[in-house]
């Protein structure tokens, strides 16, 4: 017997792909007629759709055949439709124009990838994830979320989907999916409320078996949690806030990737962010826009470098500047120049405790006078 609404559960393409029909479920098992019961492939994919666990039953190729055409004739087949949660079909990505017209094998709306993606979007914002990685491999596909710092596998969607997957991301990003041979770099944005919107920062790399797809999450309202909530001790706290209020100096915050360097900058600039003071940044890029602070994206392309950018905001008239990373000498004796001259400057150094930050640039070159005279504190 086959069940219609079971049917209607995988898209038409997929069952013509796989040769595999869905007959009925028994509660959260999904009985799949196949000619070829070898084919696990199909079976993962079917499952993937459809969210149940999967079942063969082997039919004979010709009557499998005219069984497949019987049903399809009869069902919907513009959409698979998933049920439950019907939220995550609706939610509002912003998108940028497929322009793509040698990518037609790669169907980004398909719906099921348009619900796994939306799915570990908000699953990565409401855990407090700074990135997500997806990474296709030979014969498995993985996604992962770092929070902490650590990175965890929270999904294994079927290797096939591997194509899908990316081209979703890119046409969200406005990305070319159609080129897959070199990196490429957008931003996309879900809007989750009237009131809350989530950007996400998107790079693109290719790899052996297909695009490594890596999303940092830049949530604004991470940068208004306020003082308390970064997780500091009370003596920690205490000291940050003492410098902070100081009219000048150096504060340097450092840390391997994705361990809260951008969330503590950005913390320390809202307690700042007043009507009486003027505040600059130069940022690779601007992750979260800060209304009140003037924010510049650097670009060595056009020759605005961090230096240029630092140089160009002494004649600002400032009083606080952070500069997003500290990366050679010039940029550093400049933040050194300008924290000895009633400026304070807030800055990170990709060093992994406090000791190696004032080892690091005494090795770019820093004088040791001008680090003893200028950094008031560094947070590791």
């Amino acid at each position: 017997d086959i069940d219609a609404e079971v049917t209607k559960l995988v898209d038409e393409k997929l069952v013509r792909r796989h040769h595999a029909l869905p007959l009925f479920k028994r509660g959260n098992r999904l009985f799949v007629a196949v000619s070829d019961p070898t084919n696990l492939q199909a079976l993962d994919e079917i499952k993937f759709h459809v969210g149940a666990s999967t079942e063969a039953i082997l039919v004979e190729e010709g009557k499998l055949k005219s069984t497949i055409e019987k049903a399809m004739a009869s069902a919907d087949t513009a959409l698979a439709e998933l049920s439950g949660d019907g939220d995550l079909d609706t939610l509002d990505i912003s998108s940028g124009e497929d322009e793509d017209s040698d990518a037609s094998d790669v169907d980004a709306d398909d719906a099921p990838v348009v619900r796994f993606i939306n799915k570990v979007l908000l699953d990565a914002i409401n855990t407090g994830a700074s990135d997500i990685h997806f990474e296709p491999y030979e014969k498995t596909y993985r996604v992962r979320y770092r929070r902490d710092g650590i990175l965890k596998e929270i999904a294994t969607p079927p290797v096939a989907l591997n194509r899908r997957i990316s081209a979703r991301l890119k046409v969200l990003a406005r990305l070319d999916i159609s080129e897959r041979r070199i990196p490429q770099d957008g931003r996309m944005k879900m809007k989750l409320s009237r009131n809350r919107a989530i950007d996400f920062r998107v790079n693109s790399c290719p790899t052996l078996f297909g695009e490594k797809i890596v999303l940092r999450i830049l949530d604004p309202t991470s940068a208004q949690l306020g003082i308390d909530a970064l997780g500091y001790e009370e003596d920690q706290k205490q000291l940050y806030m003492e410098a902070l209020e100081q009219p000048q100096g150096m504060i340097l915050v450092t840390g391997p990737t994705g361990s809260g360097k951008t969330v503590s900058l950005y913390t320390g600039l809202n307690i700042l962010n007043t009507e009486d003071r003027n505040i600059s940044t130069a940022e690779d890029p601007a992750e979260i826009n800060l209304p009140g602070v003037n924010q510049v994206n650097v670009d060595n392309k056009v020759g605005l470098t961090f230096a240029s950018a630092l140089k160009a905001f002494l004649r600002q008239d400032p009083d606080i500047i952070m500069v997003g990373e500290i990366r050679d000498l010039e940029t550093a004796e400049i933040a050194i120049k300008a924290a000895q001259t009633g400026h304070l400057v807030l800055s990170t150094l990709h060093t992994n405790d406090a000791p190696q930050t004032l080892s690091r640039m005494l090795n770019m070159g820093v004088a040791p006078f001008n680090i003893a005279s200028s950094v008031s504190l560094i947070i590791a």
